[in-house]
């Protein structure tokens, strides 16, 4: 994914399945499935499952290893619950400050995270520029760091399915545009809580050396390396950028675009790309 900003136009993540208590002064993020889902669609259902007879068939014939390659936020985790955790923090340090701004921040909900961090206050009606400023310095000083990535939640079906990949005989490749410094540790305890394979043998993470590379360019350098490690069988990402380019990368691969956040202005999908909602079988 390419990770949120606090400069472009708003994007919307899909059905979301989260809501907010509050409780005494500061609210306290509930995570729950609150918001039922429907079913998921024949489509996703049929193309979750030949990806993993694709990868039995591969593994059996035994010439190449099959990998599977995901990204991390708004593909396989959404990650609005980490920014709500930041917005909250910062409303109990202006309590007595600024109770107006506090109260304002009390009505926000992960359903209301939007892609953009300005979108999100403009959304609640926080626009001068200097309030903007401070809370955009605030979140921007927590979000791309080891101590929150334990506040997001994964997309449904996700561990699961990643999981079925690995025992069918897939390599696994995490491939995100967390950086190494600030986001390894955080990342590591993150997928091993949530019940991804992690720290076992057929399980790559491969992360931002630097954070300031851009993910779009970053991806772009590494995407091509992955077939040292075996055949491409699928491909997930929640960017049409980066679908797009897994597809004309590796053209036998099933490529996936998660049907939830995007950066603004993003490409249209290319031909081939398939789109799901979750990981539900």
């Amino acid at each position: 994914m390419a990770m949120p900003t606090a400069t472009s136009k708003r994007a919307h993540f899909i059905e979301p399945p989260f809501f907010l208590r509050f409780i005494d002064e500061r609210p306290s993020i509930q995570l729950s499935l609150h918001h039922m889902r429907p079913p998921p669609l024949p489509h996703q259902t049929a193309l979750l499952t030949q990806i993993l007879e694709r990868i039995e068939k591969s593994a059996e014939e035994g010439d190449r290893t099959p990998v599977v390659v995901f990204d991390l936020d708004a593909t396989l985790y959404d990650n609005r619950p980490r920014t709500l955790e930041i917005l909250m923090e910062y409303r109990t340090t202006i309590l007595n400050s600024r109770p107006e701004i506090a109260e304002v921040l009390a009505t926000l909900t992960a359903e209301r995270i939007d892609y953009l961090l300005s979108d999100t206050l403009r959304g609640c009606g926080i626009t001068r520029t200097e309030v903007v400023n401070e809370i955009t310095r605030y979140w921007r000083e927590r979000f791309f760091t080891d101590a929150y990535c334990h506040h997001d939640v994964p997309i449904q079906g996700a561990p699961e399915f990643v999981r079925a990949c690995h025992e069918a005989g897939a390599t696994i490749v995490y491939l995100t545009g967390r950086d190494l410094h600030g986001m390894l540790i955080g990342t590591v305890t993150s997928l091993r809580d949530s019940g991804f394979p992690i720290g076992t043998v057929g399980v790559e993470l491969v992360l931002k050396p630097d954070a300031n590379l851009s993910d779009e360019a970053f991806k772009r350098g590494v995407l091509p390396e992955l077939s040292r490690l075996g055949e491409v069988i699928a491909f997930f990402d929640n960017e049409t950028a980066n679908t797009n380019l897994a597809k004309e990368l590796y053209p036998e691969a099933t490529v996936v675009l998660l049907e939830t956040q995007r950066v603004p202005y993003a490409p249209p999908a290319a031909p081939g790309v398939e789109v799901i909602a979750d990981f539900r079988l």
